[in-house]
């Protein structure tokens, strides 16, 4: 039987189609390798550029995925505890406290994703490893900057020793606003532009130990004893919620609000540091009433981040963060506070300094507001009753 060129071609087609459907069901064995050819058939159909795109495709979101998780983590880190746009003024300290606290785990997961993605990442044309090599130095440049250069304790350094001063020695000048304390007639003065910059400077006084704090953006100086349970505790700065600093203790890592001294989150969260009583005023006025005063120096390593002008202590700055409104009532305005059996009243800066002297009663209790002729030094009394 005679066919014609056309009709055979068609014939050798149809018995060449099935095997790329058969084979995927049965082994190659079952059929003579004359009809099927089977290799052939695959290899034609499958090149092995298709195979490698396919599989390294997923590898290499693995990468970028690890690089955009380590970045957005280390930024979100920071962002909630730094004075960043709007972060001041949102309820997240335990969005905070639970990045914090996982960091490790954030960090490892982002490293696994980089390392299973990283060869085929770089395994491209030469030009084209580039994008790869810049995203991975984007990546460790942010966690340098944002773990090494804007972490709070790297940025404001705690002094190596702190040295006391009476006043033949002292090298302070007395216009200089400070936190003064007295204990079982040990009187003591620290100088606001030294602990401003700290944020926490220890020492004993009267035999015993305290941890005197400020925080420059609030303008709040308070004085603790650092005992929690009975054992003294190690505090360092760990960053700043709704415009406040923070300190994070050593045991459990557990973060305390400097303005109450309480501890806002963590396993200590609403245990409270005692406070030891202080005022501020200028070191010419408490040398008045305490000659015998020992005066903290400045650390000489550290000099130079020492503020040298009075603007803030006057109230001249006009820095976003630290400065002050002139206004009354805003937010940068100055006040002074006074709490009293659970009664918390504000008075108005602008009006001591008009008034000089305010007589009021807080918690059932009468006091006078006194604002001193330095107008930098003010003072809360109780009044005696008449």
């Amino acid at each position: 039987q005679r066919v014609t060129r056309d009709e055979h071609a068609q014939s050798r087609l149809e018995v060449a189609r099935p095997p790329a459907v058969v084979v995927s069901r049965f082994p190659p064995s079952r059929f003579p390798r004359s009809l099927f050819p089977v290799p052939a058939v695959a290899v034609s159909l499958f090149p092995p550029s298709l195979f490698s795109t396919v599989d390294s495709s997923p590898m290499k979101i693995l990468f970028y995925l690890g690089i955009a998780l380590l970045v957005l983590f280390e930024a979100a880190n920071v962002y909630f505890i730094m004075p960043m746009p709007f972060s001041q003024r949102m309820a997240s300290i335990d969005l905070a406290y639970f990045l914090y606290t996982w960091r490790w785990v954030f960090r490892i997961v982002a490293g696994v994703l980089i390392v299973a993605g990283a060869r085929q990442a770089y395994g491209v044309k030469a030009w084209r490893k580039t994008i790869p090599a810049l995203a991975t130095a984007v990546a460790c440049l942010m966690v340098y900057v944002l773990n090494f250069r804007m972490s709070a304790d790297r940025m404001f350094l705690e002094p190596a020793s702190v040295t006391m001063r009476g006043v033949d020695g002292n090298v302070v000048e007395h216009a200089r606003l400070i936190v003064g304390i007295e204990i079982n007639g040990d009187a003591r003065a620290y100088p606001v532009n030294f602990i401003g910059y700290h944020h926490q400077v220890r020492d004993s006084a009267g035999g015993k130990p305290v941890m005197v704090s400020y925080c420059t953006v609030c303008r709040t100086g308070r004085v603790f004893e650092p005992l929690v349970d009975g054992k003294v505790e190690n505090f360092r700065l760990v960053g700043m919620d709704h415009f406040n600093a923070m300190f994070e203790d050593r045991t459990t890592r557990s973060w305390w609000r400097q303005a109450t001294g309480e501890a806002i989150t963590g396993d200590r969260k609403g245990k409270i540091l005692a406070e030891v009583p202080s005022v501020q005023v200028t070191l010419a006025q408490w040398l008045e009433r305490h000659p015998k005063s020992l005066i903290m120096q400045p650390d000489s390593a550290l000099s130079r981040y020492y503020a040298q002008s009075f603007a803030y202590e006057t109230g001249t700055s006009r820095s976003a963060l630290t400065g002050t409104d002139t206004a009354s009532w805003k937010e940068k305005s100055w006040v002074v506070g006074v709490s009293i059996n659970g009664q918390d009243v504000a008075y108005d800066w602008n009006r001591l300094k008009r008034e000089r002297v305010v007589n009021d009663v807080v918690g059932g209790t009468p006091i006078v507001v006194v604002l001193a002729k330095d107008t930098m030094s003010f003072f809360a009394f109780q009044r005696p009753d008449t």
